[in-house]
């Protein structure tokens, strides 16, 4: 009897290199960083990276992004090394996008679609499902135009109008018919969350906000002791999850928020704006920050950005420099390039200017007791306002 041949069906991961352009004003380190976020972003997708390259431009070339020269670098490692996906830094034009194409003749994506093809495979709701469509049919209308290259005219004149001019306009008008209709349905999904808001105003609301991956849904798992889906990816939670807490006989609710990333697309914020409104309805505000990131306060920066948009920016808040556990000195150099001990930096500037601040490990259950004791104090104060009656309790 011959032998039965097995075969690996294992779908394998598709290969990437990254492409990123350092501008004048950036130094190359933070390039480095920007598509190390990239990689870890195409990691999450479930690629695997296999170079970067970069350019140093004043600015992005109008047809190419890189300039010719380096495409032509890119396109002789693509074709040496077998790559499936070449993945940019930077939102692409319909032109350019087009242009790599033709040049490299595999699959390009850009930083905003890769974001979306995260997005959508983690949306579990309605709402979340609704908001990423709506964002992906936003991204594609612009670049309809490079789908029917093969359709269009050759000539212009009377009786020349190729079938590509047509099909065009018969997909955009049935795309903007799509989103108008999406639209309307996050309407709907916005005045149910309203009421549901509505129904709970009586307690006092803390919301969880932060750059994506740095431990919101841990921390909530560990206040909450719910079980809320977390994992060392970026964007593993999309949609908002509320929680009702109790800390010594005082309840209060709890949600967890999508988090915030660099360079986010617009159109993918003004979806989840209605995700958001957890944010801007919070009486408190628990930013979390992960203090073993190299480049944490940058991400600082980015949330406290996107918190001034949804105009969140001046409620009470509380920051938690999460990840102490993971804290290497070497990683935060000082002024004098000395490495900056844990020590060093809680008396730092940056710690009391984010003042009141905690430094915790939710990982390792570190300084938990006197975060639940400060987080305590801060609802007990606004209860207490707002429920003065209810003093009684605590």
């Amino acid at each position: 009897m011959p032998r039965q041949k097995f075969y690996d069906t294992a779908v394998q991961p598709e290969k990437a290199v990254l492409i990123g352009i350092v501008t004048p004003g950036q130094t190359e380190q933070q390039t480095e960083e920007y598509l190390e976020e990239l990689k870890f972003l195409v990691d999450t997708a479930g690629g695997e990276t296999v170079k970067s390259f970069t350019q140093r431009m004043q600015k992005p070339d109008r047809a190419t992004f890189v300039g010719t020269g380096k495409l032509e670098e890119i396109k002789a490692f693509i074709d040496s090394e077998e790559i499936d996906i070449a993945v940019f830094d930077d939102e692409l034009s319909p032109s350019q996008l087009r242009n790599i194409e033709n040049e490299l003749q595999i699959k390009i994506l850009d930083r905003s679609n890769l974001i979306l093809d995260i997005f959508a495979k983690r949306a579990q709701t309605s709402q979340a499902k609704t908001q990423v469509e709506l964002a992906q049919l936003q991204y594609l209308l612009p670049r309809l135009t490079r789908l029917w290259t093969h359709l269009e005219r050759q000539k212009g004149g009377i009786g020349m109008r190729g079938p590509g001019e047509s099909q065009i306009e018969t997909d955009r008008r049935l795309i903007l018919n799509k989103i108008s209709l999406l639209k309307e349905r996050l309407k709907h999904i916005d005045r149910q969350n309203e009421t549901q808001r509505k129904n709970r105003v009586e307690l006092v609301r803390v919301a969880l906000v932060g750059y994506t991956n740095v431990g919101k849904s841990t921390i909530m798992n560990m206040i909450s002791k719910s079980e809320v889906f977390a994992e060392n990816k970026l964007f593993a939670t999309l949609d908002t999850t509320v929680r009702k807490v109790v800390i010594e006989n005082l309840p209060f609710l709890l949600s967890d928020t999508v988090g915030f990333i660099r360079k986010l697309p617009h159109h993918l914020v003004e979806c989840f704006k209605s995700t958001l409104d957890e944010v801007r309805e919070a009486d408190i505000l628990i930013h979390v920050v992960d203090v073993s990131h190299p480049n944490f306060e940058d991400q600082i920066n980015t949330v406290n950005e996107t918190l001034k948009d949804l105009g969140a920016i001046d409620k009470p808040m509380i920051t938690v420099f999460n990840k102490i556990d993971a804290y290497k000195p070497e990683t935060h150099p000082g002024e004098d390039e000395q490495p900056v001990t844990l020590a060093d930096f809680k008396n730092s500037w940056m710690a009391k200017h984010n003042s009141p601040a905690i430094f915790i490990s939710a990982l390792k259950k570190d300084n938990i007791e006197e975060f639940r004791s400060m987080l305590y104090e801060r609802v007990k104060a606004i209860h207490t306002e707002r429920y003065p009656y209810d003093q009684l309790l605590y």
